[in-house]
Order: structure tokens, then C-alpha cells, then sequence
């Protein structure tokens, strides 16, 4: 070999090194494809199961939600039907509760008053007469269904009457809404100076007597002694008193009431129509109570004298349904009420009954000339409750 053969020889580039560094480059290169082939299935199988848990997920709440829509519409429709058919299924129902038809509440405000006013009660337009119902000429009265808001009798239901006792419905509800039935009255002389012949528990100057048992007194055995100690304890004084009663009278609409006493003792100026003691007997009804004392057939209060000595009274109910003088149709409970006696007014009684499927009525009758023909009229009323 040639001495230039040699050079050219020495002279071509040595491609080994540069061929293992490529090799070495694609040998090292090959595993990191073969790492990210087998990274993409498991993040694909991973986006996978995610999409399905989410839309299992989703399957679950449309689930819940359809079913909950259908009970909701189950119920709906059952107490659609339940309305409809009156609530009665073919029996006697529950007895009346008045605390759940008139919760108690207080108006105020004139928006207020005409709001409630305008809700829930029986409109006369005129004269309402029913079968075997006879009042006498200068009678008044009214049947009222409270349930359906209906009137069933009525017989000069706006015309002026004498309320006698029955005023004592608004001398009690003042006593509810603004004393403590805890409160301790001290009998005053003028609480005892009364008409000669007035009806009395017979309380003397100084007795002391809780307001709860003064409203016992005035509702059950209807004593006068008993509303006039009420109103000056409630109002400071008789006139004060008065004056809360005609206001409280305008508050429930009575626009046919004028106060002058707390008794209803004989004045007149001291008058109401019978439309308007519906309209207080109504708003007696939102204190339980009411009905608790008015059901009572009698009733003892124990107090004390001035001088500490301890005395005793028992009192029978005015209301001869109570204490049994008078029979109360079948089928009709007598839930209370307040009965009104005066020469001027005659008999006057104003109740609150239930049929033999809890329906809850208000009757009032006025003027009768005897006790004897007022029961035999308001019991004509009550035997229609069952049969309308």
C-alpha cells in the first residue's frame, strides 16, 4: 500500500462511535414509547369510571326526585279529595275544638280589623225563616252555620235590643286580654252598691278574690258584684272601663253597640243587636277558656274577709242546658254560651253548640217572656243543626 493510499485510509471518518450513540439514543428512546402506550389506556379507563360514577349519580337523584314528586302529587290529590268531600267520610267526626277554629289573636290596626272582619263570618241580607221556628213579634234571633259561613235563621238581626247579662261576654274577654287571672281584687263599696234585686255573689267591702275567680262568678252564676270589681281593677274605674268596652265593641265591628256599664244592668243607652253579639260570642271563642268556664254547670269560690277569715259560696249556672232544667236536643252538644236576664230585655240567651258531627253553630235568641218559651225556642234552633 502506497504511501497516499494509507493517508486517505486514515482519513475516512470513524461512523462507530457516531453509530453506537445512535443506537444507545434508540435504545433509550424505545422503552419511554413503550411507558407512554401503556400510561394512555389507564387514564383512559380512569376517565372512564369517572363519567360512570357521575352518571350513576345522577341516576340516583332523578330517581329520588321523581319519587318524591309522586308522593307529593299522591298527597295532593288525596287532600284535594279530602277537601271536597267536607272532611266527613260517612260518620261522626271529632268533636268541635274552639281552640283550633279561633286561635286567639289580637287586632290592631285598621287594615287588620277589616281583613279579618271580612273573613269568616255569616252575612245577613234579610229575614231567614225556617220550619216549627216561631219566634214571637217582638222577638229577635239568628241560626248561624259557622263552618259554611252560612245563615240558617234570622229574624232582626240588626234591630236594637237590650243585652242584658249577655254584655258580660265583653267584660270577660276585657279581663282575659288585660289582667292576670292570678291577680288579687280588693271588693270596693261601690262594687256592691247595686240595684236592689241584682243578681250578686254577695261579696263585701274588703273581700279579696283572685280575677280568675271573678270571672268564674261573672260567666258561670252571671254576679254582678262580680263585673263591677273586674272593671275597676281592669280600668282603674267603671267609666275607663266603659269606655274599653265600646272601644273593644268598634275593634270587632259591632256597629250596633253602645256600652254604659260592665253588667248590662237596665239602660237606654246601654243596648246591641243581635248580629253584634255574634260577632263578640265569635271573639269570646278565641280564648279556651271561655268555653272551659262557660260549660261549668256550677261553680264554689272560696276568698277571704277583711278581717283574714276564709268564707265559701256555691253558685249554680244560669244556663238551665247545663244544669240539666232544660233538655238539649239529641245529638247537639251546648259548648257554652251566656244567658241575659231584665225586665226590659226579657230572656236572652246566646250559645255556642256543635252537631252530631262536630259542626259548630251559634244561636241567639232575645226577648222571650219567660225562661219556659226561651228554651222551647232555642231548642226549635238546635234540633235544625242535625237535620240541615
Amino acid at each position: 500500500m502506497t504511501k497516499q493510499q494509507k493517508q486517505k485510509v486514515s482519513a475516512r471518518p470513524d461512523r462507530r462511535p457516531a453509530g453506537k450513540t445512535a443506537g444507545a439514543t434508540r435504545k433509550t428512546a424505545r422503552p419511554q414509547s413503550v411507558e407512554t402506550g401503556r400510561q394512555q389506556p389507564q387514564r383512559r379507563q380512569g376517565r372512564s369510571s369517572a363519567r360512570m360514577r357521575a352518571m350513576r349519580k345522577k341516576r340516583v337523584r332523578t330517581t329520588f326526585c321523581l319519587v318524591a314528586l309522586l308522593l307529593l302529587l299522591v298527597c295532593g290529590i288525596g287532600g284535594l279529595f279530602y277537601l271536597l268531600r267536607g272532611g266527613i267520610t260517612g260518620g261522626p267526626v271529632m268533636a268541635y275544638r274552639t281552640e283550633k277554629e279561633f286561635q286567639h289573636q289580637n287586632i290592631t290596626g285598621t287594615s287588620q280589623r277589616a281583613e279579618s272582619f271580612a273573613a269568616n263570618l255569616c252575612v245577613v241580607s234579610q229575614d231567614q225563616q225556617l220550619d216549627s221556628v216561631s219566634l214571637e213579634q217582638d222577638q229577635k234571633g239568628v241560626l248561624f252555620d259557622l263552618k259554611n259561613e252560612s245563615v240558617l235563621y234570622a229574624k232582626g238581626a240588626y234591630d236594637k235590643v237590650y243585652p242584658a247579662s249577655i254584655t258580660k261576654i265583653i267584660t270577660a274577654l276585657l279581663a282575659f286580654k288585660n289582667s292576670n287571672m292570678d291577680d288579687v281584687v280588693t271588693i270596693s263599696q261601690e262594687n256592691i252598691t247595686l240595684e236592689e234585686g241584682s243578681q250578686v255573689v254577695g261579696f263585701q267591702e274588703g273581700d279579696q278574690v283572685t280575677m280568675d275567680q271573678l270571672v268564674h262568678c261573672l260567666l258561670v252564676y252571671s254576679g254582678n258584684d262580680a263585673a263591677s270589681a273586674i272593671a275597676t281593677h281592669v280600668g282603674g274605674s267603671t267609666e275607663n272601663f266603659v269606655a274599653m268596652m265600646n272601644e273593644y265593641a268598634a275593634q270587632l265591628g259591632c256597629t250596633g253597640t253602645h256600652f254604659t256599664n260592665p253588667h248590662g244592668l237596665q239602660d237606654e243607652n246601654h243596648y246591641t243587636t243581635p248580629y253584634d253579639i255574634y260577632l263578640m260570642l265569635k271573639e269570646a271563642l278565641k280564648y279556651p277558656e271561655f268555653t272551659e268556664i262557660t260549660q261549668l254547670p256550677s261553680y264554689t269560690v272560696t276568698f277571704k274577709h277583711s278581717d283574714g277569715s276564709e268564707d265559701s259560696v256555691a253558685l249554680t249556672a244560669t244556663d238551665h242546658y247545663l244544669t240539666g232544667e232544660a233538655n238539649v236536643p239529641k245529638g247537639v252538644t251546648v259548648l257554652g254560651g251566656k244567658t241575659g236576664t231584665t225586665n226590659s230585655a226579657g230572656n236572652c240567651l246566646a250559645l255556642l253548640s256543635q252537631n252530631s258531627y262536630g259542626s259548630p253553630y251559634i244561636s241567639i235568641v232575645m226577648g222571650a217572656s219567660t225562661k219556659e218559651l226561651l228554651y222551647q225556642q232555642m231548642t226549635s234552633l238546635l234540633e235544625k243543626i242535625n237535620t240541615i
